[in-house]
Protein backbone atom coordinates (compact mmCIF):
# COMPACT_ATOMS: atom_id res chain seq x y z
CA UNK A 1 0.00 0.00 0.00
CA UNK A 2 1.42 3.39 -0.93
CA UNK A 3 2.00 5.94 1.80
CA UNK A 4 -0.04 9.16 1.57
CA UNK A 5 1.96 12.37 1.89
CA UNK A 6 1.16 15.00 4.51
CA UNK A 7 0.29 17.49 1.79
CA UNK A 8 -2.18 15.11 0.19
CA UNK A 9 -3.79 14.37 3.53
CA UNK A 10 -4.74 18.02 3.92
CA UNK A 11 -7.46 17.40 1.36
CA UNK A 12 -9.05 14.86 3.69
CA UNK A 13 -9.82 17.46 6.30
CA UNK A 14 -13.52 18.44 6.42
CA UNK A 15 -14.59 21.91 5.38
CA UNK A 16 -14.55 24.56 8.11
CA UNK A 17 -17.88 25.71 9.53
CA UNK A 18 -19.94 28.12 7.43
CA UNK A 19 -18.94 31.10 9.60
CA UNK A 20 -15.29 30.47 8.74
CA UNK A 21 -14.22 29.84 12.33
CA UNK A 22 -12.03 26.87 13.11
CA UNK A 23 -13.39 24.20 15.45
CA UNK A 24 -12.69 24.80 19.11
CA UNK A 25 -9.85 22.82 20.65
CA UNK A 26 -12.37 21.14 22.98
CA UNK A 27 -14.59 19.83 20.16
CA UNK A 28 -15.26 16.13 20.69
CA UNK A 29 -14.62 15.72 24.45
CA UNK A 30 -16.85 12.98 25.90
CA UNK A 31 -17.63 12.66 29.60
CA UNK A 32 -19.47 9.49 30.60
CA UNK A 33 -20.59 9.70 34.23
CA UNK A 34 -21.93 6.74 36.24
CA UNK A 35 -24.04 5.52 33.34
CA UNK A 36 -26.43 2.66 33.98
CA UNK A 37 -28.65 0.81 31.53
CA UNK A 38 -31.37 -1.72 32.40
CA UNK A 39 -33.37 -3.62 29.80
CA UNK A 40 -36.69 -4.96 30.99
CA UNK A 41 -38.38 -6.75 28.07
CA UNK A 42 -41.47 -8.53 29.29
CA UNK A 43 -40.35 -8.22 32.88
CA UNK A 44 -36.88 -9.74 32.32
CA UNK A 45 -34.50 -7.53 34.29
CA UNK A 46 -31.17 -7.26 32.42
CA UNK A 47 -28.61 -4.81 33.77
CA UNK A 48 -26.28 -4.04 30.86
CA UNK A 49 -24.29 -1.16 32.40
CA UNK A 50 -23.71 -0.07 36.00
CA UNK A 51 -21.87 3.05 37.17
CA UNK A 52 -19.88 3.15 33.94
CA UNK A 53 -17.61 6.20 33.89
CA UNK A 54 -14.85 7.32 31.54
CA UNK A 55 -13.38 10.51 30.16
CA UNK A 56 -12.32 10.91 26.53
CA UNK A 57 -10.42 14.04 25.61
CA UNK A 58 -11.08 15.87 22.36
CA UNK A 59 -9.10 14.26 19.57
CA UNK A 60 -8.31 11.14 21.58
CA UNK A 61 -8.45 7.63 20.09
CA UNK A 62 -9.96 5.27 22.69
CA UNK A 63 -10.52 1.54 22.20
CA UNK A 64 -13.03 -0.40 24.32
CA UNK A 65 -12.49 -4.14 24.85
CA UNK A 66 -14.19 -6.74 27.00
CA UNK A 67 -15.99 -10.09 26.88
CA UNK A 68 -19.02 -10.60 24.67
CA UNK A 69 -22.14 -9.18 26.26
CA UNK A 70 -20.32 -6.74 28.54
CA UNK A 71 -22.20 -3.71 27.21
CA UNK A 72 -19.67 -2.20 24.79
CA UNK A 73 -22.16 -1.76 21.97
CA UNK A 74 -24.87 -0.69 24.42
CA UNK A 75 -22.65 2.19 25.51
CA UNK A 76 -21.86 3.11 21.91
CA UNK A 77 -25.55 3.09 21.01
CA UNK A 78 -26.34 5.46 23.88
CA UNK A 79 -23.58 7.86 22.79
CA UNK A 80 -24.84 7.66 19.20
CA UNK A 81 -28.40 8.44 20.30
CA UNK A 82 -29.87 5.08 19.31
CA UNK A 83 -30.73 4.07 22.89
CA UNK A 84 -31.45 5.80 26.20
CA UNK A 85 -29.82 5.36 29.60
CA UNK A 86 -31.35 4.43 32.92
CA UNK A 87 -29.03 6.44 35.17
CA UNK A 88 -26.09 8.81 34.94
CA UNK A 89 -25.32 11.19 32.10
CA UNK A 90 -23.17 11.68 29.02
CA UNK A 91 -21.75 15.09 28.12
CA UNK A 92 -20.28 16.22 24.82
CA UNK A 93 -18.02 19.25 25.21
CA UNK A 94 -19.66 19.88 28.58
CA UNK A 95 -23.21 19.89 27.19
CA UNK A 96 -25.74 17.16 28.07
CA UNK A 97 -25.96 14.54 25.35
CA UNK A 98 -27.92 11.88 27.23
CA UNK A 99 -29.48 12.08 30.69
CA UNK A 100 -32.31 10.40 32.56
CA UNK A 101 -34.51 13.40 31.72
CA UNK A 102 -33.69 13.70 28.03
CA UNK A 103 -34.06 11.14 25.28
CA UNK A 104 -30.88 11.09 23.21
CA UNK A 105 -31.19 11.30 19.46
CA UNK A 106 -28.72 10.80 16.60
CA UNK A 107 -26.94 13.93 15.42
CA UNK A 108 -24.38 14.94 12.79
CA UNK A 109 -21.73 15.55 15.46
CA UNK A 110 -21.66 11.76 16.13
CA UNK A 111 -21.35 9.34 13.23
CA UNK A 112 -21.26 5.53 13.49
CA UNK A 113 -19.53 2.96 11.29
CA UNK A 114 -20.85 -0.54 12.01
CA UNK A 115 -19.29 -3.96 11.51
CA UNK A 116 -22.00 -5.09 9.13
CA UNK A 117 -21.90 -1.90 7.09
CA UNK A 118 -24.63 0.61 6.38
CA UNK A 119 -24.04 1.89 2.86
CA UNK A 120 -27.14 2.35 0.74
CA UNK A 121 -26.92 -0.60 -1.68
CA UNK A 122 -29.00 1.18 -4.33
CA UNK A 123 -26.71 4.22 -4.41
CA UNK A 124 -23.28 4.50 -5.99
CA UNK A 125 -20.19 5.27 -3.93
CA UNK A 126 -20.26 8.97 -4.80
CA UNK A 127 -23.98 9.14 -4.00
CA UNK A 128 -23.39 7.43 -0.65
CA UNK A 129 -20.56 9.75 0.35
CA UNK A 130 -22.30 12.97 -0.67
CA UNK A 131 -25.72 12.09 0.73
CA UNK A 132 -25.19 13.47 4.26
CA UNK A 133 -23.78 16.96 3.55
CA UNK A 134 -26.26 17.54 0.72
CA UNK A 135 -29.33 16.48 2.73
CA UNK A 136 -28.18 18.54 5.73
CA UNK A 137 -27.62 21.56 3.50
CA UNK A 138 -23.98 21.85 4.60
CA UNK A 139 -22.71 21.67 1.01
CA UNK A 140 -24.18 22.06 -2.43
CA UNK A 141 -24.20 18.90 -4.52
CA UNK A 142 -21.31 20.21 -6.61
CA UNK A 143 -19.26 21.04 -3.51
CA UNK A 144 -19.98 17.65 -1.97
CA UNK A 145 -19.00 15.79 -5.13
CA UNK A 146 -15.73 17.72 -5.38
CA UNK A 147 -14.84 17.05 -1.75
CA UNK A 148 -15.87 13.37 -1.99
CA UNK A 149 -13.69 12.87 -5.08
CA UNK A 150 -10.70 14.42 -3.32
CA UNK A 151 -11.16 12.21 -0.28
CA UNK A 152 -11.79 9.01 -2.26
CA UNK A 153 -8.73 9.68 -4.38
CA UNK A 154 -6.48 10.10 -1.38
CA UNK A 155 -7.39 6.69 0.06
CA UNK A 156 -6.95 4.79 -3.19
CA UNK A 157 -10.61 4.78 -4.28
CA UNK A 158 -10.45 7.27 -7.15
CA UNK A 159 -11.83 4.93 -9.79
CA UNK A 160 -14.77 3.39 -7.93
CA UNK A 161 -17.10 6.37 -7.45
CA UNK A 162 -19.65 4.93 -9.91
CA UNK A 163 -19.58 1.47 -8.35
CA UNK A 164 -22.25 0.11 -6.04
CA UNK A 165 -21.41 -1.23 -2.54
CA UNK A 166 -22.08 -4.81 -3.58
CA UNK A 167 -19.28 -4.54 -6.13
CA UNK A 168 -16.68 -3.58 -3.52
CA UNK A 169 -14.50 -5.64 -1.18
CA UNK A 170 -15.11 -5.37 2.56
CA UNK A 171 -12.01 -3.23 2.99
CA UNK A 172 -13.12 -0.80 0.29
CA UNK A 173 -16.60 -0.60 1.79
CA UNK A 174 -15.17 0.35 5.18
CA UNK A 175 -13.00 3.06 3.62
CA UNK A 176 -16.06 4.46 1.87
CA UNK A 177 -18.06 4.39 5.11
CA UNK A 178 -15.34 6.16 7.08
CA UNK A 179 -15.01 8.83 4.40
CA UNK A 180 -18.80 9.18 4.33
CA UNK A 181 -18.64 9.78 8.07
CA UNK A 182 -15.77 12.26 7.96
CA UNK A 183 -17.19 14.36 5.12
CA UNK A 184 -19.97 15.33 7.55
CA UNK A 185 -17.36 16.89 9.86
CA UNK A 186 -18.47 15.08 13.04
CA UNK A 187 -16.97 15.75 16.44
CA UNK A 188 -16.89 12.03 17.32
CA UNK A 189 -16.41 8.98 15.11
CA UNK A 190 -17.95 5.83 16.62
CA UNK A 191 -16.59 2.56 15.22
CA UNK A 192 -18.28 -0.72 16.20
CA UNK A 193 -15.84 -3.50 15.24
CA UNK A 194 -15.57 -2.27 11.63
CA UNK A 195 -12.72 -4.66 10.74
CA UNK A 196 -13.84 -7.79 12.58
CA UNK A 197 -14.67 -9.99 9.58
CA UNK A 198 -11.63 -9.02 7.49
CA UNK A 199 -8.66 -11.21 6.60
CA UNK A 200 -5.28 -10.26 8.04
CA UNK A 201 -3.96 -8.44 4.96
CA UNK A 202 -7.14 -6.41 4.44
CA UNK A 203 -7.33 -5.57 8.13
CA UNK A 204 -3.70 -4.37 8.18
CA UNK A 205 -4.30 -2.08 5.22
CA UNK A 206 -7.51 -0.78 6.80
CA UNK A 207 -5.63 0.00 10.01
CA UNK A 208 -3.13 2.12 8.12
CA UNK A 209 -5.83 4.05 6.28
CA UNK A 210 -7.70 4.69 9.52
CA UNK A 211 -4.55 5.89 11.28
CA UNK A 212 -3.72 8.22 8.41
CA UNK A 213 -7.23 9.65 8.44
CA UNK A 214 -7.04 10.06 12.20
CA UNK A 215 -3.73 11.88 11.88
CA UNK A 216 -5.17 14.16 9.19
CA UNK A 217 -8.45 15.06 10.89
CA UNK A 218 -7.76 14.77 14.63
CA UNK A 219 -11.28 13.52 15.33
CA UNK A 220 -12.24 11.89 18.61
CA UNK A 221 -12.59 8.13 17.98
CA UNK A 222 -14.55 5.66 20.14
CA UNK A 223 -13.55 2.21 18.84
CA UNK A 224 -15.02 -1.13 19.92
CA UNK A 225 -13.08 -4.32 19.24
CA UNK A 226 -12.43 -7.86 20.48
CA UNK A 227 -8.92 -7.79 18.97
CA UNK A 228 -6.43 -6.74 21.65
CA UNK A 229 -3.55 -6.24 19.19
CA UNK A 230 -5.79 -4.02 17.10
CA UNK A 231 -6.79 -2.00 20.16
CA UNK A 232 -3.21 -1.37 21.26
CA UNK A 233 -1.92 -0.66 17.76
CA UNK A 234 -4.58 1.95 16.99
CA UNK A 235 -5.48 3.66 20.25
CA UNK A 236 -4.12 6.20 22.71
CA UNK A 237 -5.94 4.42 25.52
CA UNK A 238 -7.47 0.94 25.82
CA UNK A 239 -10.29 0.48 28.34
CA UNK A 240 -11.34 -2.95 29.57
CA UNK A 241 -14.99 -3.45 30.52
CA UNK A 242 -16.21 -5.98 33.05
CA UNK A 243 -18.73 -8.66 32.29
CA UNK A 244 -22.35 -7.57 32.64
CA UNK A 245 -23.23 -5.23 34.22
CA UNK A 246 -20.43 -3.46 32.44
CA UNK A 247 -18.20 -0.73 33.77
CA UNK A 248 -14.57 0.26 33.18
CA UNK A 249 -12.30 -2.16 35.03
CA UNK A 250 -8.92 -1.06 33.68
CA UNK A 251 -7.46 1.73 31.56
CA UNK A 252 -4.20 1.18 29.71
CA UNK A 253 -2.33 4.21 28.34
CA UNK A 254 -0.65 3.19 25.09
CA UNK A 255 2.70 4.95 25.08
CA UNK A 256 3.69 4.11 21.53
CA UNK A 257 4.83 6.92 19.23
CA UNK A 258 2.85 7.95 16.20
CA UNK A 259 2.86 7.24 13.34
CA UNK A 260 2.40 3.61 14.29
CA UNK A 261 4.38 0.94 12.44
CA UNK A 262 3.65 -2.80 12.38
CA UNK A 263 7.16 -3.54 13.62
CA UNK A 264 5.89 -2.28 16.98
CA UNK A 265 3.86 -5.47 17.43
CA UNK A 266 7.11 -7.35 18.11
CA UNK A 267 8.45 -4.78 20.58
CA UNK A 268 8.74 -5.86 24.25
CA UNK A 269 6.57 -2.90 25.31
CA UNK A 270 3.77 -3.99 22.97
CA UNK A 271 3.96 -7.61 24.09
CA UNK A 272 3.85 -6.55 27.74
CA UNK A 273 0.79 -4.36 27.18
CA UNK A 274 -0.99 -7.17 25.36
CA UNK A 275 -0.23 -9.63 28.18
CA UNK A 276 -1.62 -7.12 30.68
CA UNK A 277 -4.85 -6.80 28.69
CA UNK A 278 -5.16 -10.54 28.07
CA UNK A 279 -5.13 -11.15 31.82
CA UNK A 280 -7.79 -8.52 32.51
CA UNK A 281 -10.10 -9.61 29.68
CA UNK A 282 -9.66 -13.32 30.39
CA UNK A 283 -10.66 -12.81 34.00
CA UNK A 284 -13.90 -11.14 32.90
CA UNK A 285 -14.53 -13.74 30.19
CA UNK A 286 -14.32 -16.51 32.79
CA UNK A 287 -16.85 -14.67 34.95
CA UNK A 288 -19.16 -14.31 31.94
CA UNK A 289 -18.86 -17.98 31.09
CA UNK A 290 -19.56 -19.05 34.66
CA UNK A 291 -22.61 -16.79 34.73
CA UNK A 292 -23.90 -18.37 31.52
CA UNK A 293 -23.70 -15.12 29.56
CA UNK A 294 -24.51 -15.02 25.88
CA UNK A 295 -23.43 -12.45 23.35
CA UNK A 296 -25.85 -9.51 23.49
CA UNK A 297 -23.66 -6.48 22.77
Amino acid sequence: MSKMSASNLKLLQPSPPQDGLACRATDGALSIKTVGKIYDPEGVHVEALRDCSLEIAAGEFVAIVGPSGCGKSTLLNIIAGFDNLTSGEILLDGCPLATTNTSPSPGPERVVVFQQGALFPWKTVIENVTYGPVVQGVMSRAEAIQRAREMLSRVGLKDIESSYPGQLSSGMQRRVEIIRALINNPKVLLLDEPFRAMDTVTKSASHQYLLELYSATGKTIFFITHDLEEAIFLADKVMVMTTRPGYIKKTLAVKLPRPRQYAMLAAPEFIAMKADLVGAVHEEAVKAFEAGEREMA
